[in-house]
């Protein structure tokens, strides 16, 4: 009898020992999948910021190398009137200057983010970002955003220099050569200003401008419509899970159910036995039992 006593107590030592052996692995193993999604996030906020950087700088080089073609390539006719020689020198070398300006900041600030070290972390990366390339960075959208509206402003001077040498050709009383197709490239240069305020830059400016700012503004009509459609989705609409560790408790759509076996001897393999039921659980099973004396 004694024995068998001593017998069960051992068999139920170990199997303590066992759990609580399990339970530090499962522990170590969190700890890993833990530091490995840190290292992901990591990754990924460092690659999309050099994406947002890359595409400023490209298209900045794009602008300036096309202002500044434009700027030596263009036929000057010798009796120009001095006005308008010197805006359209001031407003195409301000182009070339803001555009080199965000160029040169944005690859700067490209070669800073991809020196970030996202395995050790010294700093997380938003905090490096905020304090050391979030100021230069809204500088290189400045002259960016200011230099696009001055592209389009040489289009519109363009005409006006090109034909220019055409104002002594009339087409009608009052009406020379130069006017009529200046005046087109005019209002189509002016079209694009009004569209680049009233639209691009009004709905895209402050959201790429400002790091900080969220996906979704109550404000805004668009995202209060987004907002009133998903509150109109049905209550029982299904909902993937969120995560790994999202689908306890509603795994499978929230069919899963949270189950509480007996209490052992550590209550750390209830806890294990749980997490598994909850996700292998499929939609429309019954609700899964654990048995009394299992062990993990």
């Amino acid at each position: 009898m004694q024995l068998g006593g001593m017998a069960k107590l051992l068999v139920e030592g170990a199997d303590i020992a066992w759990e609580v052996k399990c339970r530090q692995e499962d522990m170590m193993q969190r700890a890993v999948d833990n530091e490995r999604r840190e290292i992901d996030d990591a990754r990924r906020a460092v690659d999309e910021k050099a994406e947002q950087l890359k595409a400023i700088s490209h298209l900045s080089a794009l602008i300036a190398g096309f202002a500044m073609v434009v700027m030596v390539e263009i036929e000057l006719p010798d009796a120009l009137n001095f006005g308008l020689l010197c805006l359209y020198g001031a407003t195409a070398g301000s182009v070339v200057g803001l555009m080199l300006l965000a160029m040169l900041n944005c690859t700067m600030l490209l070669v800073a983010v991809m020196k970030y070290d996202c395995v050790n972390r010294p700093v997380p990366f938003a905090r490096f970002w905020h304090a050391r390339c979030e100021s230069d960075w809204r500088f290189a959208y400045r002259c960016f955003s200011t230099g696009v509206p001055l592209f389009i402003v040489v289009l519109g001077e363009i005409g006006w220099v090109v034909f220019y040498k055409y104002r002594d050709k009339r087409l009608r009383e009052g009406v020379n050569y130069r006017d009529v197709p200046a005046s087109i490239i005019s209002s189509i240069a002016l079209a694009c200003l009004t569209l680049w305020y009233v639209h691009t830059k009004a709905k895209w400016g402050g959201f790429v401008h400002d790091s900080t700012a969220t996906f979704i503004d109550p404000g805004r009509r668009d995202d209060a419509d987004v907002e009133a459609s998903h509150e109109r989705e049905p209550s029982g609409a299904e909902t993937p899970p969120r995560g790994r560790l999202g689908a306890r408790g509603h795994a499978a759509g929230g069919a899963g159910r949270r189950v509480r076996g007996p209490a052992s001897a550590s209550g750390d393999a209830a806890e294990v036995a749980q997490t598994t039921l909850d996700s292998t659980a499929t939609p429309g099973s019954p609700p899964p039992t654990v048995a009394a004396d299992s062990h993990v």
